[in-house]
């Protein structure tokens, strides 16, 4: 299997990559659940849960908890069900399309509960995972104050050893804290001795935290937002979570996971919004047709489809990647906590992709989807508007979008120099090629074969780009944020192409080409879009720092690793929005 951030300079066989047309039958059965759960919990309640009724959101997690779906990957000797990632992933898939309750169990499941998970003490662990996994108590997550969003480290919130040695006397301020409302337990980031950055637990009942106002949000009303205030806690030193000073580990790991989950609720959501625009495409008629038979309405729904099975097919690819690493570690004696720590830290690169592109693909396909109900998308009476304000919080949840691709790239580079993944080689080689002459044989051509050297070209521009970047600005890049996020983007075109491309030639290995012409379709479609998107981002890159003979011949060898297959995406487009619409919803 690929290693974390191999992709960039290593093809994966269509074999080892997983799709989700291999979820096994207990798996489809815990989906069902997650799907009757929604349809009877959820759905009927988004405007009671909006309006934020008292004890309602509380109530609904209990139930979830009831039937184990708040402990779907703890271990059994914890409350849970010790499911793998993948079936947790599919679970957290459908849930997410639950709009404010899907933020509040994730953060319960992710943030609120793995901390402990993963840092605990063994009587930790004994004591708050039970609770957390059955539902019984709910969990939080305090790390961001007024003046420490992105730079965690900066925190203010102080906590000193008191008098009598056995309590940590903690004062500070926290704010945006999702589930603050009701939760039982907060994990709480403060500085030791003014610089010690380190994680507490702290109970809802101890003396001194209280508890601010909820906030009015844009979106996600239903969710409990609030900020949280110590003055004096005690906290018991045996509450100190992990070691003191060593917080940034907890609070910087806990990520990786949550990003990949994230991707995972906003495609639940973009699949129910895909639905509601098929929908409402084939019931709303002007000029005496449904307005799904228009062009224009057909190339939405198609461009829809097409990003949100992009979405789900890297999604899945990482969390096998994910599960195989866990597998691993947990030969090599880890525990299932270290284990999947370390399956997290070593996909971070993936992770951070997948939480980009998947949030920033729930804006495009709720965006639209307004356009699709025209006036009526504008109204709160139609189920767009909602999607649309939840939709916008993504880009910011579990660090930025900004900042998750400055990170991307920073990774990429920090694995390099510790000899974790040869970037120099591959590098050294794309720019020899360039110095030849290019190869005119194309060789026996198949389905799928254009794609499929688009792929390794556009591997081949990265390189170059990151390369010749990294070589002229050196230490440097890092304050280039503009050309560094452009180097980012084409390095999620290429991860979220490849894996698209990985599944269809899956699927045609197994199958033949014709029983999935709709899929070849689909990657042949998509592909040609994001080589140009790729190219649009080099581009910048390369002006951005390459001057003279220099820029010349780099913006030659991106045009040259950056030709499109010449295919009519209108066509392709139009094959995938007529299945759309004769099956009215999303199906693939």
């Amino acid at each position: 299997m690929l290693k974390g951030g191999e992709f960039l300079v290593k093809a994966q066989e269509a074999a080892t990559a997983f799709s989700p047309a291999q979820f096994d039958e207990e798996q489809h059965m815990i989906a069902d659940l997650c799907r009757e759960f929604m349809a009877t919990h959820v759905d009927p309640n988004h405007d009671r849960l909006d309006k934020q009724e008292d004890g309602l959101m509380e109530s609904i997690l209990k139930e979830a908890g009831q039937l184990g779906l708040l402990g779907t990957g703890l271990p059994e000797q914890y409350g849970g069900f010790g499911k793998d990632e993948i079936t947790l992933m599919l679970q957290t898939e459908i849930l997410g399309a639950g709009h404010s309750f899907a933020v509040a169990y994730a953060a319960h499941i992710g943030i609120g509960t793995l901390p402990i998970f993963y840092y605990g003490t063994a009587e930790q662990k004994e004591k708050y995972l039970p609770k957390l996994a059955s539902g019984e108590w709910l969990g939080a997550y305090c790390l961001t104050e007024p003046e420490s969003g992105s730079d965690a480290r900066a925190a203010k919130s102080k906590a000193v050893l008191g008098a009598d040695g056995k309590h940590y006397i903690l004062n500070g301020q926290k704010m945006w804290i999702t589930n603050a409302g009701f939760a039982d337990v907060f994990t709480v980031f403060a500085q030791v001795d003014g610089d010690k950055f380190t994680a507490f637990i702290v109970e809802r009942g101890y003396e001194g935290l209280s508890l601010g106002n909820e906030e009015h949000k844009m979106g996600i009303k239903g969710s409990s937002t609030r900020q949280v205030f110590f003055a004096d806690v005690k906290v018991p030193v045996e509450n100190v979570l992990g070691e003191i000073g060593k917080g940034h580990y907890i609070a910087f790991n806990i990520l990786n996971l949550g990003r990949l989950k994230l991707a995972a609720a906003t495609l639940g959501g973009a699949k129910r919004a895909i639905d509601h625009s098929v929908r409402y495409a084939n019931e709303r008629r002007q000029f005496k047709v449904p307005i799904a038979s228009f062009g224009a309405i057909k190339h939405k729904l198609a461009e829809q489809a097409l990003r949100v099975y992009a979405v789900e097919t890297a999604l899945y690819r990482t969390t096998d990647l994910v599960e195989h690493k866990k597998k691993e570690l947990l030969a090599s004696g880890k525990t299932d906590a270290q284990a999947l720590l370390g399956a997290a830290e070593e996909y971070a690169i993936e992770c951070a992709i997948l939480k980009v592109y998947g949030s920033e693909t729930l804006d495009y396909v709720v965006d639209e989807g307004v356009q699709i109900y025209g006036g009526y998308g504008f109204s709160e009476e139609y189920p767009m508007a909602r999607a649309y304000r939840d939709s916008r919080i993504n880009r910011i949840f579990e660090g930025t979008n900004e900042i998750n691709r400055l990170l991307t790239v920073d990774m990429f580079v920090r694995k390099a120099m510790k000899g974790q993944l040869d970037l120099l080689g591959p590098a050294k080689s794309v720019q020899d090629e360039l110095m030849a002459l290019p190869s005119f044989d194309e060789g026996p051509m198949h389905v799928l074969d254009n794609e499929q050297k688009a792929i390794n070209n556009m591997r081949k521009a990265i390189l170059m780009c990151a390369g010749a970047a990294f070589q002229t600005l050196g230490a440097r890049l890092e304050q280039e944020q503009e050309i560094t996020m452009s180097i980012a983007d084409m390095a999620i075109e290429l991860y979220i192409s490849e894996s698209l491309l990985l599944r269809v030639q899956k699927l045609v290995a197994a199958h033949g080409a014709e029983a999935h012409s709709l899929e070849i379709a689909m990657c042949e479609a998509y592909l040609a879009d994001s080589v140009d998107r790729l190219h649009l981002a080099g581009k910048r890159a390369l002006n951005g720092f390459a001057t003279g003979e220099m820029h010349r011949m780099m913006l030659l060898g991106l045009k040259r690793f950056t030709k499109a297959p010449a295919i009519n995406g209108i066509a392709r487009r139009r094959l995938l929005a007529d299945a759309l619409i004769a099956k009215n919803r999303y199906f693939l």
